[in-house]
C-alpha cells in the first residue's frame, strides 16, 4: 500500500454540473444534482440569493420566526455547491477580526461580546442539527493550534493570558505543554499547543444539504440552476426572468461579483484540500485526534485539518488568487496547488508515507476589503447582505443568519447590537492593484514562514511586511 502521491483517477471530476469535486460531495448518500426547474414566482416577501450556509440559515430563522413569510432562495447551481459544500469542516467559535478587537482598548468589550456569541453559536449549530435530524457528523472535540517553532510558544501563551484577563477561563482556553500536545496531535514540529473546546467538526456537505431539506419542508422554495444577474430595490433579475421581492438578501460570498453592480465587493480567494484513504487504528494512534479535534498551526499562511467520521485525514491550506477575480467552479485533483497541500500534509505527518491521498479539490471563498465578516440590512431599499468570513464561515454564517433574520423583521435584539452589524467594507482596488496586493501578502507570508522554520527565529523584516500588507 505504498502510494506516496495521489492518483487523479481515484477522484474523477464528474460530468454533472452539480459536482463540486470535493470528498464531501463524493461521500453524500446520494449524488449531488440540480433540482428540476420549476416556474418562478412573480412575487415573494423575501428573496435570498445564494443557497449556501448564509442564505439557508437566514431562511431557516426567518421562517421559524414568521411562518407566514413567502421566501424564495435562488441558487446558480445546487445547494452547497460553493464554499459551504467543500470547506474544511470546522464549526469554530471564532472569526476573522475578533482577535484584533480584543487587542484594541476601545473595541475590547464589543470583541468579548462577539467572541462569546461565536462560542455559543457552535452549540447552536449542534442543537439545530440534532433537532432537525441533520446527520452532519457534528462532534465537538475542540481545536488545537500547534506552535511550530519555540519562539511561537511565548506569544501563544501570552495570548491565552490576555484572554483569561478578559474573563475567559481555563475551560475556554489553555496551553498544552509539548508532551501533552504531542499526545493530542502527533505532527512535527510540535512545541506545544493552545487548546479551546469551542470548535466542532462537521461534514460540511451533509450540513448544507440537510439545511436545504429542512427549509424546503418548512415551506421555503429553493430555485436551483437559477443564477441571479442583478439585484435592485423591489426585484431580483435571474437568467429565467424577474421576481418582485419586498426584501432581498445577498448571500453570495466569493461569487458576489457575478451580479451586476456588485463587482469588487468580495475577493475570491482559493483554498485547496486533500483527503486520505481511511487510516487504520495504529496510524491514528500516532496521529492522535482521539476526540476528533481540529488542528492548525502558528504559521501565517493558514492550514487546517480534521479526522473525518470514516477515519480519513482531511487537510487544507490557503492557495491564492487569480487575476481579475477569475472564478473556477471546480479545481481538479491534479492541480499543482492541490499537490502542494498534499506535500505539506505528508511533511507534517511522515506516518502517512505509505497511505494514499484519494481526493483533492479546491474552491473559492469571499474576502472583504476589511478582512472580517459583516451583516447589513437597509430598511429603505429592502436590501441586505452577510458574508466575508474569509474561510471561517461554518459557525459565523449561522450567527449572521440569526442577525439578518432580526434585521429583516425589524426586531431589535442582543444580536443586532453585535459589532458585525453595518460594518460594511469598501470595495477592493481595481486590477492590477488587487492582484499585486494579494500576491504581495502571500509572498511575504510564505517568505516569513519559511525563514522562521529554517532558522527558528522570528522573521522581523518579512513578518512586518506581511502585517503591513494585510492591514
Amino acid at each position: 500500500m505504498a502510494h506516496q502521491t495521489s492518483d487523479p483517477k481515484s477522484n474523477p471530476i464528474s460530468n454533472s454540473k452539480a459536482d463540486n469535486g470535493s470528498f464531501w460531495f463524493d461521500s453524500l448518500d446520494e449524488p449531488p444534482a440540480i433540482a428540476p426547474s420549476q416556474a418562478l414566482p412573480s412575487e415573494v416577501d423575501v428573496a435570498i440569493v445564494g443557497a449556501g450556509y448564509t442564505g439557508l440559515w437566514t431562511a431557516y430563522y426567518l421562517i421559524e420566526k414568521d411562518p407566514s413569510l413567502n421566501i424564495a432562495v435562488f441558487e446558480a447551481n445546487t445547494v452547497g455547491f460553493g464554499a459551504s459544500g467543500r470547506n474544511g469542516g470546522w464549526c469554530m467559535g471564532l472569526a476573522w477580526g475578533i482577535d484584533a478587537m480584543l487587542e484594541s482598548e476601545s473595541k475590547r468589550d464589543a470583541g468579548v461580546r462577539l467572541l462569546r456569541a461565536m462560542q455559543d453559536t457552535v452549540d447552536e449549530v449542534g442543537r439545530i442539527s440534532q433537532r432537525e435530524g441533520i446527520e452532519c457528523h457534528f462532534t465537538k472535540g475542540g481545536t488545537l493550534e500547534v506552535a511550530i517553532t519555540p519562539f511561537h510558544v511565548h506569544a501563544m501563551q501570552e495570548h491565552i493570558t490576555h484572554l483569561h484577563a478578559l474573563g475567559f477561563s481555563e475551560d475556554d482556553y489553555r496551553w498544552l505543554p509539548p508532551e501533552e500536545a504531542k499526545h493530542r496531535i502527533g505532527m512535527s514540529p510540535n512545541h506545544g499547543a493552545s487548546y479551546t473546546p469551542h470548535c466542532a467538526v462537521i461534514h460540511p456537505a451533509r450540513l448544507v444539504k440537510g439545511l436545504g431539506r429542512v427549509v424546503r419542508a418548512k415551506g421555503v422554495k429553493i430555485y436551483e440552476g437559477t443564477p441571479v444577474t442583478e439585484i435592485a430595490p423591489g426585484y431580483v433579475e435571474t437568467d429565467r426572468g424577474r421576481v418582485s421581492a419586498r426584501k432581498i438578501i445577498r448571500a453570495t460570498e466569493g461569487y458576489t461579483d457575478s451580479i451586476k453592480g456588485q463587482e469588487r465587493q468580495m475577493l475570491p480567494l482559493y483554498s485547496m484540500m486533500v483527503a486520505t484513504e481511511p487510516l487504520p487504528d495504529h496510524v491514528w494512534d500516532e496521529i492522535g485526534l482521539a476526540e476528533r479535534e481540529t488542528f492548525g498551526d502558528s504559521r501565517r499562511i493558514t492550514i487546517y485539518g480534521q479526522k473525518t467520521d470514516d477515519g480519513r485525514l482531511a487537510f487544507g491550506g490557503r492557495a491564492g488568487y487569480y487575476f481579475g477575480s477569475k472564478r473556477r467552479g471546480v479545481i481538479p485533483p491534479d492541480d499543482p496547488m492541490v499537490a502542494r497541500v498534499e506535500e505539506n500534509l505528508r511533511s507534517l505527518f511522515p506516518v502517512l508515507q505509505d497511505y494514499q491521498v484519494t481526493h483533492g479539490w479546491g474552491g473559492l471563498m469571499g474576502v472583504p476589503r476589511h478582512w472580517r465578516p459583516s451583516v447589513a440590512f437597509d430598511p429603505v431599499t429592502g436590501i441586505g447582505h452577510a458574508g466575508g468570513y474569509t474561510g471561517e464561515g461554518v459557525a459565523a454564517s449561522n450567527l449572521a443568519g440569526r442577525i439578518l433574520s432580526d434585521l429583516v423583521l425589524e426586531r431589535q435584539s442582543e444580536l443586532t447590537d453585535l459589532a458585525w452589524v453595518n460594518d460594511v467594507p469598501g470595495r477592493w482596488e481595481p486590477e492590477p492593484l488587487r492582484w499585486l496586493g494579494v500576491k504581495a501578502i502571500q509572498y511575504f507570508g510564505d517568505k516569513a514562514d519559511r525563514i522562521e522554520m529554517e532558522t527558528g527565529k522570528p522573521s522581523k523584516f518579512w513578518g512586518k511586511l506581511f502585517g503591513t500588507a494585510l492591514g
